[in-house]
């Protein structure tokens, strides 16, 4: 029996697929498009002035406190233009390279995109990157210049270089600016105008799109989708294509300020569904949700699957809490679909996971989130990425960790990945840039000027070089003008060696890593001074050793903490004071036998702070 329907569900019946328009926002990190989405909710009065606070999308502290997006966010808006009523269903989405995944997924569930440029920055690497994603989607681009009400705006300039990225007329360009929220009705109007509402139809088997899912504690995953074709009403059983797992609708509804309950949802419509699904891995996004009976036969394409490119141990400070840490990673996972994981364990850190991110902020907001919101301590290990190993037999297989590196003698071929990197920069940057870029490997593949000041270049890095240092050191040299984006372009042969730490001649499996043979030696001898000043003094001497292979490379040795045992010898034969010093010193070796060296957090991370 099909639920009555409430008041506001009869009025919303009104509204065809014709009157739905499902749009992202795309753009560079920092160029406004969270503060522009604020004035568009003010605008359509889906939020009250009283209610209203910066950023009102960003519901994280995290993502407040930073000033990001780290994670993509649907709203829904009704907008009435020329007496005809419109349902809007806004994505917002991050601009950071990291969280190129979330943007992704929320082209996937959109026709159309604003795509957002600060008039006094102009064009940069992510809005390229980002553009090109929308495009292939064959989503409906509205340009917009933000920030016009800075004293430093160049609207001219950045309209010449939108007219030559995109090709548009000068007129379709909207000027507008978050802050006083000018240009948000010309926005609205483009938007119900220029963007297509959802093909699709009602009368077909139910297809939705899942394009993104949260855990509740009390309610279990929610699933936000987009239904592409059929209709999904409460109480309905559905089927989820990718684990074949059966499920009832508990609760079906929209995302508006909060989740808003409704009967029946229908082809074009975003919403989200609530089945009592206790276990994360039982949703994946990207996934096509149909019904048990009459269901469809295939599940919808042009899912972008992204993989994680910066691998990582983390492991629970004490060892009881493994478990914990597992259902913690499996909640984050459902949040943030882009991170990987499985168990490993360490002889110097015990059972952990090896993690994959996008990236070295994604993993420092992972760590950081894993802290605050399940009051996890964890340690993480020396970012690494993956390798093929060939050997001489012919065999061939992928590491992410370099205690998982066969013997150096059976090795014939190590292939690294290699990234294509797009830097924008002003032009009095360039030479820098291009040494910082040299010096990391990197090989320049074309320079050209955007404009007579700026310059877009083009490098092949390995990966293993900017997973560090990189875009702190980049961001440095051009006093934060140069924009950085990358896409994976395969793996290359490379001359790279394990390099392993030693403590009193017995190996730190967790700070090994894997560098280039030119760079070992120099890089072995940093570390060691660096562990030297940040692993504490022992009742008993410390050697520190880098090595390859059975070749020691570099040492550095913490000194025993020594009381003065000759303190009570006044004068007198030296052999007496001799006596007591070898007396001490066979202890001291005894000690050496048993002790164990506890080798701090600071330690660990000590690999990602050296210059």
């Amino acid at each position: 029996m099909v639920p009555a329907l409430s008041r506001v569900e009869k009025e919303i019946k009104k509204y065809t697929v014709k009157n739905i328009r499902n749009f992202c926002i795309i753009a560079h990190i920092d160029h406004g498009k969270s503060t522009l989405a604020d004035r568009l909710l003010q605008y359509t009065g889906t939020i009250s002035d009283r209610d209203m606070t910066d950023q009102v999308l960003d519901n994280m502290d995290l993502e407040k406190e930073r000033g990001i997006t780290i994670k993509s966010h649907a709203i829904q808006m009704k907008y009435e233009q020329d007496g005809e009523k419109y349902i809007l269903n806004l994505i917002d989405t991050p601009g950071h390279v990291d969280f190129s995944y979330e943007v992704s997924r929320s082209i996937a569930a959109c026709e159309g995109a604003l795509l957002i440029i600060d008039s006094t920055q102009g064009i940069q690497a992510q809005t390229i990157s980002n553009l090109y994603l929308a495009i292939e989607h064959d989503l409906e681009i509205i340009p917009i210049l933000n920030k016009m009400d800075l004293p430093n705006a160049m609207p001219e300039i950045v309209e010449d270089q939108i007219i030559e990225l995109i090709g548009c007329k000068r007129s379709e360009i909207i000027r507008a600016s978050g802050k006083t929220g000018e240009g948000v009705e010309e926005i609205m109007r483009r938007i119900v105008s220029d963007i297509p509402h959802p093909e699709g139809d009602a009368d077909a088997p139910l297809q939705a799109l899942i394009f993104d899912s949260v855990f509740n504690p009390f309610r279990g995953v929610i699933a936000y989708f987009k239904i592409e074709n059929g209709v999904l009403r409460k109480g309905d059983r559905v089927k989820f294509f990718a684990t074949d797992k059966e499920y009832v609708a508990d609760e079906i509804g929209v995302l508006c300020m909060g989740m808003d309950p409704r009967t029946e949802l229908s082809t074009g419509n975003v919403g989200y569904v609530i089945c009592n699904i206790k276990t994360a891995k039982e949703v994946k996004v990207g996934d096509t949700i149909t019904h048990v009976k009459n269901g469809c036969t295939q599940r919808i394409d042009g899912f972008q699957e992204v993989k994680p490119m910066v691998f990582a141990g983390v492991y629970p400070i004490e060892s009881d809490d493994y478990e914990d840490l597992r259902a913690a990673i499996e909640k984050l996972q459902l949040n943030d679909a882009s991170l990987t994981f499985e168990p490993e364990s360490s002889l110097a850190l015990g059972f952990g996971f090896r993690c994959g991110f996008l990236g070295l902020l994604h993993m420092e907001i992972i760590q950081e989130r894993l802290d605050r919101e399940f009051d996890m301590n964890v340690i993480t290990t020396v970012p690494n990425v993956e390798y093929i190993i060939r050997t001489k037999k012919g065999e061939e297989f992928t590491i992410y960790n370099p205690s998982g590196m066969p013997n150096a003698m059976t090795v014939e071929e190590i292939d690294e990945p290699y990234i294509r990197a797009q830097i924008i920069t002003r032009t009095e940057y360039i030479g820098p840039i291009m040494t910082l870029c040299l010096d990391k490997r990197g090989i320049l593949i074309k320079q050209t000027y955007i404009s007579a000041d700026r310059a877009e270049l083009s490098f092949d890095l390995p990966l293993a070089e900017i997973v560090f240092d990189f875009y702190d050191k980049l961001k440095s040299i051009s006093k934060g003008y140069a924009s950085f984006d990358y896409h994976l372009i395969g793996h290359k042969p490379a001359r790279l060696v394990k390099l392993d730490i030693l403590l009193n001649s017995e190996p730190v499996d967790a700070l090994s890593s894997l560098i280039h043979f030119d760079n070992a030696e120099r890089f072995g001898r940093r570390m060691c001074e660096k562990l030297k000043e940040l692993i504490p003094r022992q009742q008993f001497d410390v050697a520190i050793q880098a090595a390859i292979g059975a070749k020691i490379i570099a040492r550095e040795t913490v000194k025993a903490v020594r009381k003065d045992v000759t303190a009570k010898c006044y004068g007198g034969d030296i052999t007496r004071k001799r006596k007591l010093l070898e007396k001490q010193k066979a202890g001291k070796k005894r000690m050496k036998q048993v002790g164990n060296v506890e080798v701090p957090q600071k330690a660990f991370l000590a690999v990602l702070k050296l210059d």
